[in-house]
Parts: structure tokens; sequence; C-alpha cells
């Protein structure tokens, strides 16, 4: 099958169309016909650094984001059968070879497709919107007429980020550049703040929850913006080790995140996209074999919503 591979760590240079064996579903595996892949910022940080999941050594098959058709059923695996359209994380993060044509991996770590989505589309839904329900739901327990502040409320994450939010009542705040103002307002944000003319942190107050897409110094700014017992919910890791303590001064709680195989949140996500509340936005589609460029753009990070790389089309 073919694969995007890499033989050592480094920038987008290292990256190469290699034709590979084709995985065997081992018990309780599913072996899905990769159809889509999501491109999302762990890749290139992967790619250039081994990431934070233990990968090991090159050479390795980047990518967790999948949506495709079950090929085959490993013994025990009673979910799914051969001809099922479906859409995961699978073990992230550990390995799971996106990037392919083929992708082996335990079942529950899959649900079906979307019915009203293609598969570029639940490419997109997976890794960013776990790590939305996760953060926001399952840690944060937002609830109707909380105040959420989203940081870089246009990306990939926060784009699915703005709508869930809304989904379960929030009033949503986000930062992006004012040229993405007007999309998500469609997206149903309630305010927003350009992050290049003004200063979040001095003009938003009285949060409930902060999603902290950027890291960095964003972690330590945004604990201004928060009331006593708010949460600070990072997705990157702050560079400012006196981050807990300034938390803890402020009465707020502060931590990080890191998203996990799990059927429940896409269960809950599929619900949404059906039932019209959660819409998935590419940005830009690539094929396979032009990976390297799907991760400069994300590297970039002036995406307005997903970068998926289009895998098998029959």
């Amino acid at each position: 099958m073919r694969a995007i591979s890499q033989n050592r760590l480094g920038g987008p240079e290292v990256l190469e169309l290699v034709d590979v064996e084709r995985p065997v579903p081992g018990p309780t595996q599913i072996l899905v016909r990769v159809h889509a892949a999501g491109v999302n910022p762990v890749d290139w940080k992967t790619r250039e650094t081994g990431g934070i999941g233990p990968m090991g050594d090159p050479p390795f098959i980047l990518g967790w984001d999948v949506s495709g058709v079950v090929e085959e059923v490993g013994a025990g695996a009673s979910l799914f059968s051969p001809g099922d359209e479906v859409f995961g994380m699978p073990s992230f993060p550990f390995q799971a070879g996106a990037y392919s044509e083929y992708v082996a991996a335990p079942s529950r770590h899959f649900a079906r497709k979307p019915s009203t989505l293609d598969h570029v589309h639940a490419a997109a839904v997976p890794l960013a919107g776990l790590t939305v329900w996760q953060s926001l739901v399952d840690t944060a327990d937002i609830q109707p007429g909380q105040r959420v502040l989203i940081h870089a409320a246009a990306g990939g994450v926060g784009h699915l980020a703005v709508q869930i939010a809304k989904a379960r009542g929030a009033y949503v705040i986000g930062t992006a550049s004012a040229a993405k103002h007007e999309f998500l307002r469609r997206l149903g944000a309630d305010e927003l703040v350009d992050y290049r003319t003004t200063d979040f942190a001095e003009e938003v107050r009285d949060v409930d929850v902060v999603l902290d897409t950027i890291g960095l110094e964003y972690g330590p700014r945004s604990l201004k913006t928060l009331r006593r017992g708010g949460r600070l919910v990072q997705l990157t890791r702050t560079n400012d080790e006196r981050l807990p303590e300034l938390a803890e001064a402020a009465g707020v709680t502060a931590g990080f995140t890191l998203a996990e195989p799990d059927r429940a949140g896409l269960l809950a996500l599929a619900g949404l996209v059906d039932s019209g509340r959660l819409k998935p936005t590419i940005d830009t589609v690539f094929p396979l074999e032009e990976a390297a460029k799907a991760q400069e753009l994300v590297a970039a990070g002036k995406t307005t919503g997903k970068v998926v790389l289009s895998v098998t089309t029959s």
C-alpha cells in the first residue's frame, strides 16, 4: 500500500511516499481502507521532534484522523462489518499511521461516520473534535450561560470548539484576526476580539472557561480573564513554570489536556454533526503525496478550519 513515511526527524522534506506492506487486523481490531486523513499540528511537531507519544525512532507513519471503510474485521471485533463507513482517532498518541491507504486499529477507537458528511469532512473531526469534547465537556463541564473564551477560534480546533460550546448553551468569546470574524459569527460566536489590535487580557473579564489552543504566554495572560473558580484548559503547554502558582493565587484551576481515543466522544460528535449543530470547515484538501505541503500549511497557523489529505477516492 502507499503511505507517507520518514526515516529521520526534520522538516517537511523528510516525508516521502513509500510502498509498505498492508497491515493485518489482530484480535478486536478492524482494517480500515482510508479515504481521507486529517492533518493536525501534532503531526508536524512529531515529524520534527518525535512528539509527545511513544512513537520511537523513525521510520514511522504519521497521522491519527481517519475516515474510511471497513475492509476486514479481526477476531472478536463485533461492532462493525466489512463495508461499514467509520471515522476515528485510533491509538493516539501511539502510532496509527493514518497517512496511508490502510489502517489496522482497535475497533472501539472508531464510530460510524456521520451520515451527513463525506469522508473528507469526516476526517476533519476526530482529533480536533475529541480534543474539544474532552476539554470543554468532560473536563470543564461547561453549562448553559457560562462564558467561554476560545483562542485561535477560527482554527482547526477553535472553529469546532465555538460550535460545541454553543451547542452546550455557552456564551462564546473568540480571539481571531478581524478577517475571520464574520466566519465565526456564522458559527455562533457571541463576541470576538482581534488579537492584532486588542489585548484580550485587558478586554475580556468574568470568563468561566478558557480554551488555550496556542500555549506559550497565552496561558498566563488568560488568567486575568477568568473569574474566581474558573478553569484554564491548555492544549499546548506554556513556557511559564509559574503558571500553577499564578493560577492558585487567582483562585482558578489550570491544567493540560491531551486527547485520547474515545468511542463515546465520537458518538456524541457524530450526533451533533447529524443534528446540524456541528459542521467542520475545510481550508484545503491535498492528495496523499503532498502531505509535506499540507503540514507546512498547518504549521503556518493561518488556516480557517482543517487541512485534509485525500487518500483513496474509489
